[in-house]
């Protein structure tokens, strides 16, 4: 049968050939090689002319998978430059204290998870030993990006060093009370300790990826040097199935990104079973990393298979273990060598020859605990390699047992993920093993003891010496003393206050002149980060490529072809401005890492990230928590938002929930401005909050999303009257009322109330005039810009309320004495208005964007919605008939009238 994948002659006629007599005779000696020794002698003999090629630098299309066997061998493993049984002792300390923190925490009902750090204790062990370098030297020390359900190991470090006590792993979980351990690495939560939040799986290695690439920004910027900084991700198997795992492995790999490291703990079990049962994820994973272009170190079989792999002198053995999908390999770390014999080494007759020179020890030696990831020599030559590489960054796959050392009814079950504790009788056969001085009278009314051999031991001591000498403790997490910035000069802001006149203006483009002119500043222009998914052009901003540069490693290599146009394309290699391509999931990993740089590099940076307003918080959502969570500051930009805007895009690009969701995020501040000034004064403010200097008990760990709209229209002066600063900042302010805005009404005529925001108060001042001219009633219009610090500040007034704190909520306040019924308007669903429904003393009511968007005109849009003047008028009009100030029939008249 002919092999459709196979070269085909007509395909070979298409490359010229030199020297076809040449050609034939490798082709005859391959045959004479597969006839004579077979097909796997052939097929060995090309994978080793494949590595010699690629390591004499010949081109050639990339050999994806290799042998299942470790990358280095055995004899090429450099020694240990420590003291590998002091080490080993500190390990088997941290797993016991892992093991006991949350088997103790599990009569609270409080969880946590056991076998991962326990197959994974070595690669972190060796790392803290060896590599990973703390804050306290030199540079930023390396990032390092945990593991989430491994974090119990994490605390029995820090314990064993002192930095945690009995009653800190006591409270692991169980943070109400103070002392608390929280369940996973969240900085928020311990923000000495954690730096990089990474149990929502597959943010991590992102991440990861973009720190790297953000430290080396930031020492191309000439901000600082961090080129000694090396991020470390350490990730699960199973967590490489999350698209966000693997997205932005060709951008480390074309970046050259050196200064980063994966470590994959392939126990090749997920929560709930094999990660692939009917496969290698091993070999899965290395031909998509190799294939991106990463160095991959495969570290698989510990030292008891040396002997093994010198009897496999036909090569039986490395094919049997290609052949093995992992769910067998797991079976077989559960049964006993009779079974392994018969259906691992009784598949071939040559392997079958092999097991009779080897004991039943051997054989459970290597099935049951002889894996690479669990041994130092093994973890370090793999760590030493990764930083020696240079060009690319490395992988390690790292095989391990899930639940290693935990005993027989942990180690590789499909249920250990949830299993939560050890028995005693357990516990006791795990001392046993670890050989830990713990004795049986400590296990009093059948509590499971902390272990610790003192803080003077020779264990602690030279963990402590280990961790001075790479730079102190690790993980950590440093605030360093940083100046506030100091503010840019009032002029950039002042600019807006004067409006633009006749001139049609929309939001975004002033946002985007504001920061045009704040990039310009002397003391802090440098320090923004202008962060953009490929559409700059979209939102204006392409008049910043020229001046401040878009960042690219390699610099411009190239003519850009629009060069000789005053706008044109220009990459540099201390380039300003990143912009990600088509990733929206890019650029917020981008974001965080600049977000966070004054904790991670002692570096206050300034990120702005703009983006389609429906693509922001819809898309990447969990990566804001993620951003909240790093306690990251900066400027999140929602640009051509609102539901009736951007209609000509269709349903998908029409954003009425944005908001929404913010509001679902406690560090998020979100507003939806209408005016120029109000981004100047919103941004201002942000500043002197997140950069500046901070009020008594305010919280700079915070970040703003804007909302901005691309419809032109012209932009008011700024209101002269009191107070208006800090309504837009705090959400509400009273814009105008009918009298102010020359409108004649008479004397008696009923009122209203017009909240509106973003580009929804044009429609509510239009209302206004209409009201005014055609029904006798007079509207003062409000200019809410947040809704959503609207409703926080009123919570906070609940709060302090149950405290015996009488606060009046800002909304009420502001809203005290206004007459007639409230009408709130957004181009938003109109769950964002009324997030301050419970607020209002006056009669309240909305109106909104809900439903999914149309194509059409603005104007169509709006009408269908209901939230264009004409519907804003008719809607007064009823609010008002139901209190009786107008008739019931202007009602009808006004939908008749209008077409409604």
């Amino acid at each position: 049968m002919t092999d459709p994948n196979a070269i085909q002659p007509s395909e070979l006629d298409q490359l010229p050939d030199r020297d076809p007599e040449e050609t034939a005779e490798w082709q005859a000696s391959l045959d004479a090689v597969t006839q004579a020794a077979g097909p796997h002698r052939a097929a060995y003999l090309m994978r080793r002319t494949l590595e010699r090629a690629e390591g004499a630098g010949v081109v050639l299309p990339k050999l994806l998978e290799t042998d299942y066997v470790n990358s280095i061998p055995t004899a090429a493993e450099p020694a240990v430059t420590g003291d590998e049984a002091m080490e080993a002792r500190i390990t088997a300390w941290n797993r016991w204290n892992a093991a006991a923190m949350v088997t103790r925490g599990s009569k609270y009902g409080v969880g946590g998870h056991i076998a991962t750090f326990a197959s994974a204790a070595w690669l972190y062990e060796t790392g803290f030993n060896h590599f990973f370098h703390g804050k306290e030297g030199d540079g930023s020390g390396d990032q390092l990006y945990i593991q989430g359900h491994a974090s119990p190991g994490i605390y029995a470090r820090a314990f064993l060093d002192g930095r945690l006590t009995e009653q800190h792993l006591d409270n692991f979980r169980q943070e109400a009370g103070g002392n608390g351990l929280p369940s996973y690495p969240h900085p928020r939560r311990l923000p000495w300790l954690w730096e990089f939040p990474t149990v929502s799986m597959g943010l991590g290695p992102i991440s990861a990826i973009y720190q790297a690439r953000f430290n080396r920004y930031l020492t191309s910027r000439g901000i600082k040097d961090v080129s000694d900084s090396h991020v470390w991700a350490f990730l699960g198997d199973g967590e490489m199935d999350e698209p966000e795992s693997t997205t932005a492995l060709t951008l480390a790999s074309r970046e050259g990104l050196d200064n980063l490291t994966f470590v994959i703990n392939c126990n090749l079990q997920r929560l709930d079973g094999p990660v692939r049962a009917n496969f290698k994820i091993v070999q899965e994973l290395e031909a998509l990393f190799r294939g991106a272009g990463w160095h991959v170190i495969k570290t698989l079989w510990g030292s008891a298979w040396d002997e093994l792999f010198a009897l496999d002198t036909t090569g039986a053995l490395v094919r049997r273990l290609r052949e093995v999908p992992d769910a067998q390999i797991q079976t077989y770390q559960t049964r006993d060598a009779a079974y392994i014999r018969q259906d691992f080494f009784g598949a071939d007759p040559a392997l079958a020859e092999m097991a009779k020179l080897l004991s039943d020890d051997k054989i459970t030696e290597c099935f049951h605990f002889s894996r690479g990831g669990h041994e130092a020599r093994k973890v370090f030559a793999a760590y030493k390699a990764a930083l020696e590489h240079k060009g690319a960054p490395t992988v390690i796959l790292a095989q391990t047992v899930k639940g290693h050392t935990l005993g027989t009814g942990f180690a590789s079950k499909n249920a250990n993920h949830q299993m939560k504790k050890l028995s005693v009788d357990e516990f006791k056969q795990m001392r046993d093993l670890l050989e830990l001085p713990i004795a049986d009278s400590a296990f009093a009314d059948g509590q499971v003891p902390y272990g610790h051999p003192g803080a003077d031991s020779p264990e602690v001591r030279y963990l402590q010496e280990r961790r001075a000498a790479l730079g102190g403790p690790a993980p950590a997490r440093r605030v360093h003393p940083v100046a506030p910035l100091p503010a840019p000069a009032d002029k950039a802001f002042a600019a807006f206050d004067k409006g633009s006149g006749s001139q049609n203006v929309a939001t975004t483009m002033a946002f985007v002149r504001l920061v045009k002119d704040l990039v310009r500043d002397k003391e802090t222009g440098k320090r923004w980060v202008p962060i953009v998914p490929d559409e700059a052009r979209t939102f204006g901003m392409e008049s910043l490529f020229p001046s401040l540069g878009i960042y690219s490693p390699k610099g411009q290599t190239y003519e850009p072809v629009d060069r000789d146009q005053l706008m044109y394309y220009k990459e540099a290699k201390n380039g300003q401005i990143l912009n990600e391509g088509i990733t929206e999931a890019g650029s917020m990993a981008d974001f965080i890492a600049a977000s966070s740089s004054y904790s991670t590099h002692g570096e206050a940076m300034i990120p702005f990230y703009i983006f389609y307003s429906m693509f922001g918080w819809q898309r990447t959502a969990d990566q804001m928590w993620q951003l909240g969570d790093q306690l990251g500051r900066g400027f999140l930009v929602g640009a051509t938002a609102g539901r009736t805007t951007l209609t000509g895009e269709g349903l998908q690009h029409a954003d009425g929930h944005s908001p929404v969701i913010a509001a679902t995020n406690p560090a998020a501040l979100s507003y939806d401005p209408a005016f120029a000034y109000e981004v100047a004064t919103i941004v201002k403010e942000g500043l002197r909050r997140m950069y500046g200097q901070a009020e008594p008990g305010e919280d700079q760990d915070v970040f703003y999303y804007l909302t901005v709209y691309n419809e032109p229209l012209p932009q008011p002066a700024k209101p002269s009257a009191p107070g208006i600063d800090e309504g837009i900042v705090k959400g509400l302010y009273r814009f105008n009322t009918a009298e102010s805005a020359g409108l004649t009404v008479p004397a008696n005529a009923p009122r209203i109330q017009l909240l509106g925001s973003g580009t929804a108060i044009h429609w509510a001042l239009n209302a206004q005039r209409m009201l005014a001219e055609e029904w006798g009633v007079a509207a003062d219009v409000w200019s809410a810009t947040s809704w959503g610090e609207l409703r926080r500040d009123a919570m906070e007034a609940d709060a302090a309320l149950l405290r015996g704190e009488e606060r009046v909520p800002y909304v009420r306040r502001v809203l005290q004495g206004a007459e007639g019924p409230v009408l709130a308007v957004s181009d938003y669903m109109r769950q964002v208005p009324d997030q301050i429904a419970q607020w209002i003393e006056q009669d309240y009511t909305s109106l909104g964007a809900d439903g999914f968007g149309l194509s059409d005109t603005r104007d169509a849009a709006r009408r269908h919605f209901g939230v264009d003047a004409q519907s804003i008028v008719a809607a007064a009009l009823a609010q008002l008939a139901r209190r009786g100030e107008v008739k019931a029939s202007a009602v009808k008249e006004a939908r008749e009238k209008y077409g409604l």
